[in-house]
């Protein structure tokens, strides 16, 4: 179907594929016995599909939004049969992604200079290493990367994200622990300014300790970035791990009351049965998701691009 062209390179697209294996095997294999022996979509398949949706980690209002859609669609056709109920759910979920903005970025920086992005997200989620990839994938486009290591209360978080800087070879602004963030993202920003940097990449305190404190600290760094560039920051960056299912949706509901979220990341896919997190989430919270982690390799922090995830989560193993 040319609606579900193919647009990644052949080894983007396997990796992509073998990330969501657990997600796909999870979801068909509770889908088959929803309509096993069924010819048409009725009542009770739809019934079992809420079900199948929502054990996927879809999430209940998205659940439910889907199952109206395809309601909508039974009601309109008079007959919709279990053979098509791949194709009308591929539509659909495309759609709802679509909605979100999730899979339309075009340019993943704009042309602002440096383009400044902080990453948010609580400790675990895969917050550095998500940083460590995107600056090597922007060093890779030929862009000039600064690293600034605000999470200044865990020692093995500045550590962690010297160890990658080193890796990828971009230069890294830091202070001791314990050092006030807002003052290591301003240095970070002065140092990026001078090198004329094109991306610079802050890493803030991974702490979900209370709302109030997390608003205060975040507010505070974007207060003092923005002594050094107006508007920074230009993009607001929420790391979620994808293997935790439903507390992924609750770090985004947290963290997008604390400070204005622009973009997620959901990492950890490859590991997991509960990919089905990524359209729950970027439709719950309207929120577009821009990377999806599917394995270990630094090439495997990807683009998420809609069309491909769905084809990758509907592809059935022959």
């Amino acid at each position: 179907m040319s609606f579900f062209k193919k647009i990644f390179s052949k080894e983007k697209k396997e990796t992509l594929d073998k990330g969501l294996e657990k997600s796909k095997e999870n979801f068909f294999g509770k889908l088959s016995k929803a309509v096993a022996g069924k010819s048409k979509v009725d009542d009770e398949v739809l019934d079992d599909l809420e079900e199948v949706l929502v054990a996927s980690d879809v999430g209940v209002k998205t659940t439910i939004k889907i199952i109206d859609r395809i309601e909508a669609r039974v009601a309109k056709d008079k007959y919709l049969g279990t053979s098509e109920l791949d194709v009308i759910l591929r539509e659909e979920i495309a759609g709802l992604l679509s909605e979100s903005g999730s899979g339309e970025q075009k340019d993943l920086i704009s042309e602002k200079k440096p383009y400044v992005i902080m990453v948010v997200g609580v400790n675990g989620v895969g917050k550095t290493t998500t940083i460590g990839k995107l600056a090597h994938q922007f060093k890779a486009q030929g862009k000039k990367v600064v690293l600034g290591a605000a999470d200044t209360f865990r020692a093995a978080a500045i550590d962690q994200l010297q160890v990658w800087a080193d890796r990828v070879d971009v230069p890294i602004v830091k202070q001791s622990m314990g050092s006030d963030p807002a003052s290591v993202a301003f240095d970070t920003l002065q140092s990026a300014v001078k090198m004329d940097a094109d991306v610079v990449i802050i890493d803030t305190a991974g702490r979900l300790h209370n709302k109030v404190n997390l608003m205060n600290e975040l507010s505070k760094v974007k207060r003092v970035m923005q002594k050094v560039i107006i508007d920074a920051p230009h993009e607001v960056l929420l790391v979620l791990d994808g293997s935790t299912g439903q507390n992924a949706f609750e770090q985004a509901k947290q963290f997008t009351a604390a400070t204005e979220v622009t973009s997620l990341a959901v990492t950890k896919l490859d590991g997991t049965a509960k990919g089905g997190v990524v359209i729950g989430i970027s439709d719950q919270f309207q929120i577009p998701v821009k990377y999806i982690g599917v394995g270990e390799g630094i090439e495997d922090l990807q683009i998420f691009n809609k069309l491909e995830f769905v084809d990758s989560f509907f592809k059935k193993t022959i």
